[in-house]
């Protein structure tokens, strides 16, 4: 086992929470020393795994890329290659990229109270080699998202084993799929799918959209034209910094209207759908669902594309059940045959907290889901640790940057009074629970008992309203119910 020096944080992953942790806490203190973990053989975390055709960002761009480095380029919904390339152009311009260990794959991370530090241990993958690797710090910062990386969810279908076509999931997509000239049916209706089936349709003979129950869709231009002519106007920063509140706050607007009028929003979003679908098309069977707007998110499409392959007749959608498939598609309870060439099992993800990473107290291992969040970042009375994980109703960095913020701030405070470590402790208090997430999507729905869980009050209540969060993290006092504390100085020195 190869023994690592000690760092004052380790940052587990280097995609958008990592490297914007990475920079936020350079930023406001300089003098610690940093390391950022990454599994995969590249940056970007999400935009490094998912290479599927059409996959792109499902909220502006404005709002995903990082306050600190302006996006250039005039595209507002973008593809995935373009958003990897700008993670990757970030990090090197910043020296980000120097601080990290590729091929590093993290096991566990155990606290010990008597020194105040982490031991993080991980497997290290090189050429034919595997080494057991070993890091302390003072600090740990998960920036490795919500979701299961290696495990989509598929669901058991009956007789899939019979289909002599190819199945796959948009998650581990082979790059030696081509589906020209084929017939080609997409299982699910989600914001994956979405991006997925246009660009498919390009290529394939034919797509199908199989739902079981349809999602509400809305529309955003690729190039936005007010963007562009404030950036015209104005100098480069402060353009950016106008354009993303701007749109930050109408993604607020958005999803409150969805929900205080949630009506209203139906007919607005049914309206869109007529305007692009063609005249009598049964929008009340595929584009109506039983729920409202935001019970699960919205998915975007850019420049209606779906309804427009829709529209000249490559893609069509059925709303219907699979009964089991067969050696050349699938029989859906109704009694239709739906030939296929190729499968593409679009049906969702599997959540999971903390990267799947064991964390240990002292030795006893914790359940994230036994743990109140803390002002949407720190676990109830775990040391020293923060969790990034960004909105669901809005664009993930925005989260992201509050949660590296929040955590810079508390470093330097740690910093300024000699504090070793710090926690969120909310007592004996009774205190009604809730889940994190606040959506009634398949995905959320599943991982109830493995998610951390909110409380009713902040600041244990996991919000969802951006605007709030922002003055709540400029307002509320950094050690609002929060312990600190220092062990001796000489068990507090590393060795």
């Amino acid at each position: 086992m190869t023994d690592d020096p000690f760092y004052d944080v380790v940052i587990i992953g280097a995609g958008i929470s990592g490297i914007g942790a990475a920079y936020r806490i350079r930023e406001r203190n300089p003098q610690l020393r940093f390391v950022i973990l990454e599994r995969r053989e590249r940056l970007g975390g999400t935009w490094d795994l998912f290479r599927y055709p059409g996959v792109r960002s499902d909220s502006d761009i404005y709002t995903l890329c990082f306050p600190w480095e302006p996006w250039t380029r005039p595209e507002m919904i973008v593809d995935g290659e373009h958003i990897w390339q700008y993670l990757a152009d970030t990090a090197r311009k910043h020296h980000l990229d120097e601080h990290i260990r590729f091929n590093t794959y993290v096991r566990s991370a155990d606290w010990d109270s008597t020194t105040d530090t982490w031991t993080i241990r991980a497997e290290q993958n090189g050429p034919g080699d595997r080494q057991d690797k070993t890091y302390r710090c003072r600090f740990v910062f998960f920036g490795t998202g919500y979701y299961d990386y290696d495990n989509p969810y598929t669901p058991t279908f009956p007789g899939i084993e019979n289909f002599t076509g190819e199945v796959v999931h948009p998650q581990h997509w082979p790059e030696s799929l081509d589906c020209t000239g084929k017939r080609c049916v997409v299982i699910g209706s989600g914001a994956t799918a979405v991006s997925l089936i246009p660009t498919l349709a390009q290529q394939a003979a034919h797509v199908t959209m199989l739902q079981r129950t349809p999602s509400y869709m809305i529309s955003a231009p690729q190039v936005e034209p007010t963007a562009i002519a404030i950036r015209k106007l104005l100098p480069l920063r402060v353009a950016h910094w106008l354009v993303r509140w701007r749109n930050a706050i109408v993604g607020v607007l958005l999803w409150e209207v969805s929900r205080r009028a949630p009506e209203f929003m139906k007919r607005r979003l049914r309206r869109i759908a007529e305007y692009n679908l063609p005249e009598g098309y049964d929008i009340d069977t595929h584009f109506k669902p039983p729920y409202n707007p935001w019970d699960q998110r919205l998915c975007f499409l850019v420049d209606a594309d779906l309804y427009k392959a829709i529209s000249d007749g490559s893609v069509d959608v059925v709303t219907d059940h699979i009964d089991h498939m067969d050696a050349t598609g699938i029989v859906l309870k109704s009694g239709r045959h739906l030939d296929a060439d190729v499968i593409i099992t679009a049906t969702g993800l599997q959540l999971q907290a903390l990267g799947g990473i064991t964390v240990s107290l002292d030795g006893e291992k914790i359940n994230p889901h036994d743990r109140f969040v803390y002002k949407r970042h720190m676990l109830e009375d775990v040391p020293n640790a923060a969790w990034c994980v960004g909105y669901t109703n809005a664009s993930w960095t925005l989260g992201a940057d509050l949660t590296a913020r929040s955590v810079a701030k508390l470093l330097a405070y740690m910093n300024s009074h000699g504090y070793t470590h710090a926690y969120p402790h909310l007592g004996k208090t009774d205190m009604p629970e809730q889940p994190a997430f606040n959506l009634q999507s398949g995905y959320v729905l599943r991982a109830l008992d493995v998610l951390p869980k909110s409380g009713t009050r902040r600041p244990w209540v996991v919000s969802h309203d951006f605007l709030r969060d922002v003055v709540d993290h400029r307002l509320r006092p950094i050690d609002d119910q929060m312990v600190f504390g220092r062990v001796p100085a000489a068990e507090a020195q590393p060795a």
